[in-house]
């Protein structure tokens, strides 16, 4: 069974567009998890009008993106769960790459697109633009590949994961990490959604970052604190 996990908020602009590209591609036993913090606009609705029983709507008690998606994943049943943003658009083959990788890796993170609001591709791969590496040292301490809107996972590191510790830097840092140094990560080279950037983001990542060295330093404390003490 296969649970994608997508927190809401405010999604209007792109969510339908969303929904409609992950459904396809999910059998009649599996389900996608929305966890909505408190939107004011017609998300909820949205959400209903597909009226499918395969998506089940909980409503966040804690303001925050890493604590959204760390309420839609403590609700998921499946026996691998994917991680999906509000905003972007899944590629057709997604969710059978992945699991054919799945088979093999106990957590995977797979190549995307970038595209802007309107769905133009503007990069042709996240891994390049980002300079991913593979290895769990440089991704710990030199520069996160782990981003969220490309992961799928087995249960076991779900949770290995839950509940979240309170003072993480990102939700989809601290599962990357748990998955690398307990479990195993494969890299998936194609480009299985296409990633979209329109000024709006919860997540920063595909843009240059705004924090400071000791902000960079302080984060991966708090992985590595919670990893290995």
């Amino acid at each position: 069974m296969v649970s994608v996990c997508i927190a809401t908020y405010n999604g209007v602009p792109y969510l339908k567009e969303q929904i409609s590209s992950i459904l396809p591609q999910l059998s009649s036993n599996d389900e996608i998890i929305v966890s909505d913090d408190n939107s004011s606009d017609d998300t909820l609705l949205i959400l209903e009008s597909f009226n499918d029983p395969r998506i089940k709507v909980f409503k966040n008690l804690r303001h925050g993106v890493i604590w959204n998606f760390e309420n839609a994943l403590s609700h998921a049943s499946g026996d691998y769960i994917f991680l999906s943003d509000q905003d972007d658009l899944w590629m057709p083959d997604k969710v059978k790459v992945c699991m054919d990788y799945l088979c093999k890796y106990d957590c995977v993170i797979s190549d995307c697109y970038i595209c802007d609001g309107d769905g133009i591709i503007i990069a042709d791969s996240f891994f390049r633009l980002n300079h991913t590496q593979t290895g769990k040292w440089y991704n710990l301490f030199v520069k996160s590949g782990y981003i969220g809107c490309c992961m799928a996972f087995k249960r076991d590191v779900l949770i290995k994961t839950l509940p979240f510790p309170q003072d993480i830097p990102l939700h989809d840092m601290w599962i990357g990490n748990i998955s690398a140094f307990k479990y195993n990560v494969g890299w998936i080279p194609e480009k299985l959604i296409k990633y979209r950037r329109h000024g709006k983001n919860a997540s920063s990542a595909a843009e240059k970052s705004r924090s400071s060295l000791s902000q960079k330093l302080g984060y991966r404390w708090h992985i590595i604190k919670h990893l290995f003490f």
